[in-house]
């Protein structure tokens, strides 16, 4: 595979996608798009109250990040490399994990309209971490408290992320392992990744970042 043009970071709220998206972009001087998580006036609401708000909630992360996805197909990428700190499948998990059956159901017929008119990422960086390691660095975050999942959501998050990277074949894909590592915090570790983004990509690839440093 060429160098890929088109980079989406995944992976569990709280693993650092998005501290790493800013940094790589900053690196390889690529256009950043990051999710609006922010922006979703139900997502509070869903944490106090996950089975009244989920559907509410999922529906407004699926048209802001499909609109987002439009203007991405405006961009040139073989002009500008793009780096995004989510993959627009990854909303089938949240979607299976809080949607009870008639609600999925529905969801899945608005997804069938506009998932073909997505485009692909060359690749797909999967931050894996232990459900422990993801709430120590949420806690560290200071985070709003409204915007911030339980544990034991962390933890069903987790594992639905882990099985549906387990299966995913869509794209060339690197997991890489961020347990024991921060990648944003030294330089050599970023230095690192980046060797491995660059090399040629098919099918899946693990990657354990270098801790043991004198």
């Amino acid at each position: 595979m060429a160098e890929p043009r088109y980079i989406a970071i995944e992976g569990v709220t709280g693993v650092g996608k998005t501290g790493l998206a800013k940094l790589l972009a900053q690196r390889l001087d690529a256009r950043l798009l990051l999710e609006r998580i922010e922006n979703n006036p139900f997502l509070g609401k869903f944490y106090a109250s996950p089975s009244k708000y989920a559907f509410h909630t999922q529906l407004f992360f699926l048209i802001d990040r499909y609109r987002q996805q439009q203007e991405l197909r405006q961009l040139d990428l073989f002009h500008q490399l793009v780096i995004s700190d989510y993959l627009f499948n990854k909303d089938k998990i949240f979607a299976y994990l809080n949607l009870d059956e008639h609600e999925l159901a529905l969801y899945e017929r608005l997804l069938s309209l506009i998932e073909t008119d997505i485009r692909r990422p060359d690749l797909v960086i999967y931050l894996q971490a232990s459900t422990e390691k993801i709430i120590r660095r949420i806690a560290s975050r200071g985070t709003d408290i409204d915007l911030v999942a339980p544990p034991d959501y962390i933890r069903a998050l987790n594992e639905a992320y882990n099985s549906f990277f387990f299966h995913y074949d869509e794209t060339p894909l690197l997991v890489v392992n961020t347990s024991e590592v921060d990648l944003t915090y030294d330089p050599r570790d970023l230095d690192d990744l980046i060797e491995q983004i660059l090399e040629p990509h098919a099918g899946t690839r693990y990657y354990v970042p270098m801790v043991d440093r004198k």
